[in-house]
């Protein structure tokens, strides 16, 4: 089509992109329904935009296939524009020696406007499309109004903000730039520097971040945090409550404070030596406390809470994820609710950066070898996020102790996960796969295995960081040979009866069906075991226990 000028480079890479709110792949070999076609571009279009992609099988890693599908793309463009009004898909036609693809580039719809396809809405729920939900097309109507945070608001005046709170901003931004000028000037004009005051008054985010007790309960009640200490679970009234209706700025050096108040020390044992933890990271509960006010969405009613057990940290704040966040993309992707709000906080070095500061709390939290920062009871009505302080992977956070600061530091968050995840034996993302190959390069993790059945361990270096070698070889598994004599001796005590394959899943648990049946045939084309039999009444028996074993003439198969 014109105006697209993509290459085959553009294509293999996104063609290793793995399927989610963004991307759709289908072989439509031979045709492809218009229909879904439609349904498919203004539901991506609703997450942002992206891409659908046929000729191409949907599992990475990917093949392409070919697919006769549209073959007069320029009438499917035109029919898809009119359809959709709002966004503009343009096609792109590749011709491989395998065969034919077609790409349909799906643009973002505009903001504050979900794009209908007769009078329905549509969205992504991971690779499937589905009937979007009520509060998913409040949340998106509710784009096309102005930021909350920049909005003036009626009736404030200098007077409704703490001249303390507005002195400690000013250091704060003073401390970060670096900038004397900043000393001087008049606090109305310091402020109007800041954007949190305008020519028309004062904002939102102002009150938010300085506002005075009396101000906030006048004007702005919901901007509220609530700190509850429970021992327990129970329903039962909580051991502490405090109730902070102030500047943020004011409260979150109070907040940790209390969080801090009962937070112990966790030791991890390591030869002489011992690795300390608090329970509550620092800069974790900052971050998540921060997090919680800046993004919140302010035109609903209702507190943050944060509620704090003995070992356990829960943040809930009105308003689910903004629009396009997930509790995965938000270490990745931006998307603030309260910008102004948000702008303020980074001027005077709350945050290092624009972003939702959800890497930190990541990183810190597998560094330290807890369990990752927890949103799964999150809804369209709120974001629950839950902060555990328990030492559940000690050997990780000890071989990461042991790196050294330089090492470290050239880690990403997104390996720190995947040596997370690894470690836990839990399955890696696909969003991280890119990553592997970078980590098995730098010697940190192994591949184990090939095909369907390979794994990644940690590698032997990091465990020899802990002197635990042996740890090591049980994460890895036996060798090959190992495996093989395994099997042998297994089917040789099951004699001339011979040994069933489920037997031999159960003598190596960590092997795959896959591998076990190489090793199988490996011993086989040895002319150490035969088959007798087939399916599942086949039987795996040891050539010295034939009836004839000193003969040349065995069962081969």
């Amino acid at each position: 089509m014109a105006g697209m000028s993509r290459g085959v480079d553009d294509l293999k890479k996104l063609l290793e992109k793995p399927e989610g709110e963004r991307l759709e792949c289908k072989e439509a070999k031979s045709s492809f329904s218009f229909d879904k076609l439609l349904k498919y571009c203004a539901a991506i279009a609703n997450e942002g935009g992206g891409h659908v992609i046929l000729g191409v099988t949907d599992r990475l890693p990917r093949r392409i296939v070919g697919t006769a599908a549209f073959p007069e793309l320029h009438r499917v463009v035109a029919q898809l524009t009119e359809r959709l009004r709002y966004v503009k898909v343009e096609a792109e036609e590749y011709r491989t020696p395998e065969g034919r693809v077609v790409v349909f580039h799906v643009p973002g719809r505009p903001r504050g406007i979900p794009i209908e396809l007769d009078g329905a809405y549509y969205m992504r729920a991971g690779d499937d499309v589905r009937p979007m939900t009520p509060d998913r097309l409040r949340q998106i109507l509710l784009e096309a109004s102005t930021d909350f945070s920049a909005e003036v608001c009626p009736g404030a005046d200098m007077e409704d903000l703490d001249p303390i709170s507005i002195e400690l901003f000013r250091a704060m931004w003073l401390r970060r730039t670096g900038n004397e000028l900043l000393r001087q000037i008049p606090a109305n004009q310091l402020l109007t520097d800041a954007e949190l005051v305008t020519q028309d008054g004062i904002t939102n985010a102002a009150l938010i971040l300085l506002g005075t007790r009396s101000a906030l309960g006048r004007l702005i009640p919901q901007a509220e945090v609530v700190f509850e200490y429970r021992l327990t679970d129970a329903s039962v009234p909580a051991q502490q409550r405090q109730e902070f209706r102030q500047g943020f700025l004011a409260t979150l050096d109070e907040l940790w404070k209390l969080v801090n108040l009962r937070n112990e020390i966790i030791s991890i044992p390591y030869g002489l030596f011992r690795l300390e933890v608090p329970v509550f990271n620092e800069a974790v509960v900052r971050e998540a406390i921060l997090n919680a006010v800046t993004h919140r969405d302010y035109r609903l009613p209702g507190s943050v809470l944060i509620r704090q057990y003995p070992r356990r940290l829960e943040i809930i704040s009105p308003g689910g994820f903004p629009a396009g966040i997930n509790e995965r993309n938000i270490l990745w992707r931006q998307s603030p609710r309260n910008r102004r709000l948000a702008e303020a906080c980074q001027r005077c070095g709350l945050v290092e950066r624009s972003g939702q500061g959800a890497d930190q709390m990541f990183g810190y939290s597998i560094k330290e070898g807890k369990p990752r920062p927890d949103y799964s009871r999150t809804d369209d009505h709120q974001v629950w996020l839950t902060l555990r302080g328990d030492i559940e992977n000690p050997e990780l956070a000890l071989v990461l102790a042991r790196i050294g600061h330089e090492e470290l530091g050239s880690y990403s968050v997104e390996d720190l996960i995947i040596l997370d995840l690894i470690e836990r034996e839990e399955p890696i993302w696909e969003e991280l796969k890119p990553r592997i190959p970078v980590l098995v390069r730098k010697g940190v993790i192994e591949r184990v295995g090939r095909g369907r059945g390979a794994r990644h361990v940690l590698s032997q270096r990091l465990y020899a960081l802990l002197g635990r070698r042996g740890a090591y070889m049980r994460r890895r598994g036996l060798d090959r040979d190992t495996n093989r004599a395994l099997l042998l001796e297994h089917i040789r005590k099951a004699g001339a009866e011979g040994a069933r394959f489920a037997d031999m899943m159960e003598v190596l648990p960590n092997l795959s069906r896959g591998q076990i049946k190489t090793l199988l045939q490996e011993l086989k084309s040895q002319g150490k075991v035969f088959v007798r039999g087939t399916t599942r009444g086949a039987r795996w028996v040891a050539c010295t226990n034939a009836p004839n074993a000193n003969s040349t003439n065995l069962p081969t198969s």
